[in-house]
C-alpha cells in the first residue's frame, strides 16, 4: 500500500520558524518512528501516526509539545519566558517552547521525554539497546 501523503500546511510558517522547526526536526529524527507530519494544518512530528509535537504556525509560532505535567511545571518554573502555556493546553500533557530563547542542548532530552509517551515499547527498546 502506497503512503499517504501529508495534509497540505494550512498555517505556513515564517522562514525563521521554518528553520528552528528543522532543527527540531533533525532532533527528533534520531529517536526510532519519529516522522515529519500535519497537525491542525501545521507541521508536526508523530511516532507511527501518534503525535509528539507540532509549530504552532497560526499562532505565535511556538512548539506545542507533549510533556508529563510534572516536568511541564519544572519547566515554566526554571524558564517562564521560554515554558509555558496557553488556556487552551491547561488540562493537556503539553507544553509550549519558545524556539528563539529555549536552550538548544536541552532539546534531545525534553523530545525524547515526549517521543517516550507515545512511543512503543519495541521502539524505546530499540534506543535504549542502540543507545547502550
Amino acid at each position: 500500500m502506497a503512503k499517504k501523503e501529508p495534509t497540505p500546511i494550512r498555517f505556513p510558517p515564517s522562514p525563521e520558524n521554518a528553520e528552528l522547526f528543522a532543527r527540531v526536526v533533525e532532533i527528533a529524527k534520531t529517536f526510532p518512528g519519529c516522522e515529519e507530519s500535519r497537525s491542525y494544518g501545521t507541521p508536526a512530528i508523530k511516532v507511527r501516526q501518534k503525535f509528539v509535537a507540532r509549530l504552532r504556525t497560526e499562532g505565535e509560532g511556538s512548539l506545542a509539545i507533549c510533556c508529563d505535567l510534572m516536568e511541564r511545571d519544572m519547566l515554566m518554573m526554571a524558564s517562564p519566558g521560554t515554558f509555558y502555556i496557553t488556556d487552551h493546553y491547561a488540562n493537556s500533557d503539553m507544553v509550549l517552547i519558545n524556539l528563539e530563547t529555549v536552550r538548544w542542548d536541552a532539546m534531545p532530552g525534553i523530545i525524547e521525554q515526549a517521543w517516550r509517551m507515545v512511543a512503543t515499547a519495541k521502539l524505546i527498546r530499540e534506543y535504549e539497546e542502540r543507545e547502550a
